[in-house]
């Protein structure tokens, strides 16, 4: 499954013959966080210990995990929440949004073969379209450090940043865009189970 990731091509060998295949796929994937499904609620019967949860967790390789662009935890809807009158944005709002950023996307790679949007950019393509200020600098290398973060890592945020500047119709990627792209690596992070 890595290599498709990587390569958005899968290569069957047999004894006499090699076949390549195009693979380009969106990978959506959902997981407990634990074995028994509720962390981090310790108010239910069934508790596992952090030991446990680590077991658990380690079953995902980590070289897969750092292919992956966003990594979101989910807690629970509080009921408060779910009988909320107060309603967000339509999906018809953020259907528009969303189509806008790709169609920036597809005007933004139109001279680049087999590349269509920002999560399918090369490393020099990432270099070129992502150019960050001095503050962004400083915020991603700091969260490098901090959070013992992966070249692959490095890349996967600077396209999500870039994804979040352009539903914002911004040309340059800001401080916030790194900060928000920050966010949605908490598998990176270390010791997020304890």
């Amino acid at each position: 499954m890595r290599q498709p990731l990587e390569d958005r091509e899968v290569t069957i060998s047999r004894a006499r013959f090699t076949v390549t295949y195009p693979s380009s796929f969106m990978l959506v994937a959902s997981m407990n966080p634990s074995p028994s499904g509720y962390f981090p609620d310790d108010t239910k019967a069934l508790s596992t210990s952090p030991q446990e949860m680590q077991r658990y967790m380690s079953k995902i390789s980590g070289p897969l995990l750092d292919r992956i662009d966003i990594h979101i935890e989910v807690q629970p809807v509080p009921f408060e929440k779910l009988t909320e009158e107060r309603r967000g944005e339509p999906s018809s709002k953020i259907r528009e949004r969303v189509t806008k950023s790709r169609e920036y996307q597809s005007e933004r790679f139109q001279e680049i073969e087999n590349v269509h949007y920002n999560a399918q950019m090369s490393v020099k393509q990432i270099r070129k379209y992502c150019a960050l200020n001095d503050e962004s600098k400083t915020l991603l290398k700091n969260a490098m450090e901090r959070l013992n973060l992966s070249a692959r890592a490095y890349d996967r945020i600077l396209k999500v940043a870039r994804t979040i500047a352009d539903l914002e119709t911004t040309e340059h990627i800001s401080p916030n865009h790194i900060a928000e792209a920050i966010q949605y690596r908490s598998l990176d992070r270390e010791g997020w189970l304890c």
